[in-house]
């Protein structure tokens, strides 16, 4: 494995950078975010300025307007956009849009594309992933999956709840995981709003990063025509495969930039904080969380690239991709909560960036699979004999 960059990626990731510092980070207190994420005027605003330095939505094919980034480019970029809070939704590569876009890249139509993924591409619309449903229904297990499709004539009724549908509120269109009368799973592509839909509540969560929060939507004899099937019929749940081991990768990327962001604020405090007649950083206490928190973010970084290279060498990296969620997620937690207990009384108040992504980053460790399904997963496959084949055939 050779994870060396080349020039170009180099110049990418540094000019990445400059942008993420001189036109994203000056923006972060912007009093156009709430409770519910950055507003649409705001969004407006950030991808306007990653369109003029020609960085919006690198991940996306060239023949849509996009770089064509290869899994070990986008860990590389995705990496410096997370370093600012606004920077993943400036460079529309915030979730759950840049899975989607994946997502429909491999599997929508030339005219599902030309509908709904090119105006994505472009930065002027949102999207939103229904699967996750209220108890009985679906969650880390999807075979649970109680929201209905069925046929109508040549249209699809789909009927059920679907809850922490991120970027809900303000999406144009939704991409719907349902039942068939078979048992499988089929996804359906809709416009919204639309009859049919509605958007019961926004969630409150401890994460404020995401245009459009968390929503609760209901579906109430929503008439999908057969042509609006993304794929194949009854192949839902192979799809969410597709859309959902680079997107736990893609989480990774982003959460390391802002993981090695507090880890900076706090470098920074420890190197100019004094008590005790001696810098902060120079007690052992705090020394030693600044040398783990360098360990942790290394080990971060190494088990995304490693991941990278699997799925750029075509595997399908599903065990990978759950071991890099599991120990990305909790390393870089470790980050930022040393962070915040570095920096003591400013780490617990808005004074820093680094409370405000000690709140976000929290979910990560559930969202995408909490760390606890992954490791049932992880230790299945262990257990067949899986886990010690060449990662690339996995």
């Amino acid at each position: 494995m050779d994870f060396s960059l080349s020039p170009q990626l180099m110049e990418l990731q540094q000019r990445t950078r400059d942008f993420i510092a001189h036109e994203i980070i000056p923006m972060e207190r912007d009093p156009r975010q709430g409770i519910h994420g950055p507003s649409e005027e705001l969004r407006a605003a950030l991808v306007e300025k990653a369109r003029t330095a020609g960085l919006l939505t690198p991940h996306a094919s060239r023949e849509l307007g996009g770089m064509g980034l290869s899994h070990m480019e986008k860990a590389v970029v995705f990496e410096e956009a997370g370093y600012s809070t606004l920077g993943p939704t400036a460079m529309n590569i915030h979730a759950p849009d840049e899975g989607n876009i994946h997502l429909l890249e491999v599997v929508a139509s030339t005219a599902q594309k030309e509908r709904w993924l090119r105006p994505q591409v472009q930065g002027h619309t949102r999207s939103c992933f229904a699967m996750t449903e209220p108890p009985p229904g679906a969650g880390a297990d999807p075979s649970m999956l109680n929201t209905t499709a069925v046929r109508d004539g040549d249209d699809y009724l789909i009927n059920g709840t679907k809850w922490f549908i991120t970027g809900a509120d303000g999406a144009a269109y939704v991409i719907i995981m349902a039942r068939m009368e078979d048992g499988s799973a089929t996804m359906f592509l809709s416009d919204m709003p639309r009859e049919g839909i509605t958007l019961v509540r926004n969630m409150d969560a401890m994460d404020t990063c995401f245009t459009g929060g968390h929503g609760v939507l209901r579906f109430d004899n929503l008439r999908v025509p057969a042509t609006d099937v993304l794929g194949e019929l009854g192949k839902g749940f192979r799809y969410a495969q597709i859309r959902l081991a680079p997107a736990r990768l893609t989480h990774c990327m982003r959460w390391l930039g802002q993981a090695r962001r507090a880890h900076d604020v706090a470098l920074e405090h420890a190197r100019q904080r004094r008590a005790f007649g001696q810098r902060l950083g120079e007690h052992e206490g705090v020394g030693y969380m600044l040398a783990d928190n360098d360990m942790d973010l290394m080990t971060a970084r190494l088990h995304i690239w490693h991941t990278a290279w699997v799925l750029d060498q075509g595997g399908r990296g599903n065990f990978e991709s759950s071991r890099a969620k599991t120990v990305c997620s909790e390393a870089q937690w470790r980050v930022v909560d040393r962070s915040v207990q570095i920096l003591g009384g400013q780490g617990v108040t808005g004074e820093t960036i680094v409370m405000r992504i000690f709140q976000d980053m929290r979910a990560f460790r559930v969202y995408d699979g909490p760390s606890e399904v992954h490791r049932w997963s992880m230790a299945r496959k262990i257990l067949g004999g899986d886990g010690m084949l060449d990662p690339v055939s996995r």
